[in-house]
């Protein structure tokens, strides 16, 4: 925390995003290209250009890499669309650590490429 004249500064934070989100809870399995494996997450919320995944705290990432992101179907949606997974391509623009000691997890925002 910074301080001025040993008082703690009050910090602004600026919303950044340009879509609304939607409360989404998703399994979702993470592919970490530097770890060459998946690693099974679930979404918190997802919106037009990126998403929200919280992951165990043992994946290798870090802001800057890219990720894959399969998105499982239900069997009735798997025949609507003809596949059982979404998949996105995305980059980690967030890597949250401070819930990891409460439920041995990380969150990360992903922004879809």
């Amino acid at each position: 925390m910074d301080h001025f004249f040993g008082v703690p500064k009050m910090q602004t934070l600026v919303e950044q995003r340009k879509n609304n989100r939607t409360t989404l809870s998703w399994p979702v399995s993470v592919w970490v290209p530097q770890a060459n494996r998946f690693f099974n997450g679930r979404s918190t919320n997802i919106s037009k250009t990126g998403v929200y995944v919280r992951v165990p705290m043992t994946v290798p990432v870090q802001a800057g890499n890219m990720v894959e992101l399969n998105f499982p179907r239900t069997a009735m949606l798997a025949e609507q669309k003809g596949r059982f997974a979404r998949i996105k391509t995305g980059k980690v623009v967030r890597v949250e650590r401070e819930d990891m000691l409460r439920d041995a997890n990380i969150g990360l925002a992903v922004q879809f490429l």
